[in-house]
């Protein structure tokens, strides 16, 4: 059994050895058979005995939003903060329910950020969300240049030059079209603007559907380092229309999976498993299949941050392979690899290195290979990287405290992690050298 939050929080190791019992919607397809229930399992999740699939993570009572009787969404996952709580919607064809949208629109102003590739597939179909029905809300958007490399001070200036030659007020709402970094973009924006309105999420990238639009991180990049400039702050509602991946190059896809394994790497051992049987699947996007994917990430996710907003232990387990990964896309340059490409190569050097501590098998090392060689994504830092570029670029890791650099490490069985500082620094240069040195 994992230790209690509180004592994860407490810790100055914290670790994660968590797996949750999923339940799928009565009648659920054979193709997103849920594994059977972890012996360990620390969480259960409640599903509602309705079709409609709702799980809820409980950091203390609030009220949250019920979907029409006749929606389309299969499935609500909602991140309990209290006063500040919200609902994950997930389904197909979510962009063609006005009601889910209006009904977390505050005030009579919209500003939808989107960039140059997805405006062309949604903005108008979003903008017809917003106001079918709904004459009193008016709708502008701001478009900006698509790519990591365009995550910085100056994009973002873009958005609050647009809200303030528009006269956007505290009643306004600003809505995240995109992928990760519009999503981050955007959610920064929304939390500095007028010191803070409020804003959506509609991510439309996989990457962005299992992990970034959740939680509330947002922020921009700095030429030193990735994500360094940003604020925790939560959206009002996540719509995750899954009928967007149809417009999703193979690339990006990928680069979602990635991101995915993650979660059953620390947590979730059973869906680790299902994903190793089922990674044809994701790749031929068989929508049941990503379906549960997403579904059973955003589970993930919800469940940590309901217990650790704002990443003081515990929530930083969701960065595996992160640190190294973080290393990649800024000692390349950002853009140059993709976001799940580079943490697919850190988490193989990250199990590489939890082997060469003794806290894992080299069983498990190699699963983590070969699952990520299934999913088509590197599993190996690029030639450009040395072991003097990553070693600097870790150094202003958002991880570092008190000039000691913490990782995310896997110990023990399948599904439990540590976050630390206490682990030998020869076993970080060995795996540097053995990666970088070939």
């Amino acid at each position: 059994m994992a230790a209690s939050a509180s004592s994860l929080l407490a810790a100055a190791a914290s670790s994660s050895c968590a797996a949750i019992s999923p339940r799928l919607p009565r009648g659920a397809p054979a193709a997103a058979s849920v594994p059977s229930p972890s012996r360990h399992s620390c969480y259960s999740l409640r599903a509602s005995p309705a079709r409609r699939h709702r799980s809820r993570f409980v950091a203390s009572t609030a009220p949250t939003m019920q979907p029409p009787a006749e929606s389309r969404v299969s499935t609500v996952v909602d991140v309990d903060l209290g006063d500040r709580s919200y609902p994950i919607y997930i389904g197909a064809g979510l962009l063609d329910e006005p009601d889910l949208l209006q009904r977390h629109v505050h005030g009579k102003r919209v500003l939808v950020v989107t960039n140059t590739t997805v405006a062309p597939l949604y903005l108008e179909k979003v903008t017809w969300a917003l106001t079918h029905n709904n004459p009193n809300v008016s709708v502008e958007s701001v478009i900006l240049p698509d790519g990591e490399k365009y995550k910085d001070m100056d994009t973002l200036m873009k958005v609050f030059d647009k809200a303030v030659e528009s006269r956007f007020d505290r009643r306004c709402t600003f809505v995240a079209l995109g992928g990760g970094v519009i999503g981050d973009m955007c959610g920064f924006a929304a939390a500095a603007f007028l010191r803070g309105v409020n804003f959506i999420q509609i991510p439309t990238t996989l990457m962005a559907q299992v992990d970034s639009s959740v939680g509330g991180k947002t922020g921009i990049n700095h030429p030193l380092g990735k994500n360094l400039i940003g604020a925790f702050y939560q959206p009002q509602c996540v719509l995750i229309d899954t009928d967007t991946l149809n417009t999703l190059p193979d690339r990006e896809l990928a680069s979602g999976i990635a991101e995915v394994v993650k979660y059953g790497l620390i947590r979730d051992a059973p869906f680790f498993e299902w994903q190793e049987k089922n990674m044809p699947k994701l790749l031929a996007r068989e929508p049941n299949a990503l379906a549960y994917v997403i579904k059973r990430s955003c589970e993930n996710k919800a469940e940590v941050v309901a217990q650790d907003e704002k990443e003081s232990g515990l929530r930083a387990t969701l960065n595996l392979g992160h640190t190294f990964g973080h290393a990649i896309e800024t000692g390349l340059g950002y853009g140059a690899w993709l976001h799940g490409e580079a943490v697919a190569a850190g988490t193989v050097m990250t199990a590489d290195m939890s082997y060469r501590l003794g806290w894992i098998d080299e069983s498990l090392k190699n699963r983590v290979v070969d699952i990520l060689k299934q999913a088509k994504v590197p599993i190996a830092p690029p030639e450009a990287m040395t072991v003097e570029k990553f070693k600097n670029i870790m150094a202003v890791d958002k991880k570092v405290a008190d000039g000691l650099l913490r990782l995310i490490l896997l110990k023990g069985p399948l599904g439990c992690c540590v976050f630390t500082g206490d682990y030998d620094r020869n076993a970080l240069d060995e795996t540097l050298h053995a990666f970088c040195d070939n």
